[in-house]
């Protein structure tokens, strides 16, 4: 097993066996908003797909009640050890998105679900691209998440979701908006093709996710709310810089698929 870093206002060390996700720039969005989010103790979260662990790990050292859950078996194992490593407490199941904890709800949910997009319709089985493949739009997992949200939620509770804009934005919003929340995008990062996306990338231009020779994805986090959320999103931090997969503490470090 491989040990890295991921920062925001502090350093990880993470075991990122091969096969499970390994945190990256979109990993990186996510934890910056998390940590914007003002919570209260003893709150209730929720990190679907939650690969290496390190956004629920991230939610409990906020002082909430985090529980994480993946279908991969390898995923859950390497969360329980992460969790471990951090000596944080962290609920762990493994199954489909929010099955194994219905019909449970949380004060704050996290999402970053695979959403790269793919020639096979279906998601695959096993293997590394289970963990980010989704389907020839990319949004097989995303419009779950979307219509799943309400019934995970608690009556003031807010959903923080990351995605590529290749995946399409805007159908995150509608179907958040459909599904009776008030949704925005609160931060936005652009950053270079890594090995994935860019082994894609004429196929991306013949689909027309991208104009031709386009080898950079803008990440955007959605934050989705019922009510008034876990507390309030503090508007004085709001993150609406553009970094080309830049890490805060430590300079820049290429950060990508």
């Amino acid at each position: 097993m491989e040990s890295g870093e991921v920062g925001i206002r502090w350093l990880m060390r993470v075991i990122k066996p091969p096969g499970v996700y390994a945190p990256q720039g979109d990993t990186e969005l996510l934890m910056e908003i998390l940590d914007a989010e003002k919570v209260r103790p003893g709150a209730r979260a929720l990190d679907l797909c939650t690969g290496t662990g390190v956004v629920a790990i991230a939610a409990a050292r906020k002082g909430m009640k985090a529980t994480a859950v993946d279908v991969s078996r390898a995923a859950v194992a390497t969360a329980w050890l992460n969790a471990r490593l951090h000596a944080r407490r962290v609920r762990l199941r493994r199954g489909d998105l929010s099955e194994p904890v219905a019909p449970e709800r949380f004060d704050l949910v996290t999402a970053n679900p695979p959403y790269v997009p793919a020639e096979d319709p279906d998601p695959p089985a096993h293997g590394a691209r289970r963990a980010w493949d989704a389907g020839p739009d990319g949004r097989l997992l995303l419009d779950r998440i979307c219509r799943q949200a309400p019934l995970l939620l608690t009556a003031d509770g807010v959903l923080l979701l990351v995605q590529s804009s290749l995946s399409g934005t805007e159908a995150s919003l509608k179907a958040l908006r459909r599904a009776g929340l008030s949704a925005e995008v609160v931060s936005r990062r652009t950053q270079p093709f890594g090995p994935v996306m860019s082994a894609r990338a004429h196929w991306f231009e013949q689909r027309g996710l991208v104009p031709s020779g386009l080898r950079t994805e803008e990440l955007v986090a959605i934050r989705a709310t019922r009510g008034g959320g876990v507390d309030t999103w503090s508007r004085g931090t709001r993150m609406s810089q553009e970094r080309a997969g830049t890490r805060p503490d430590d300079g820049a470090v290429p950060i990508g698929w």
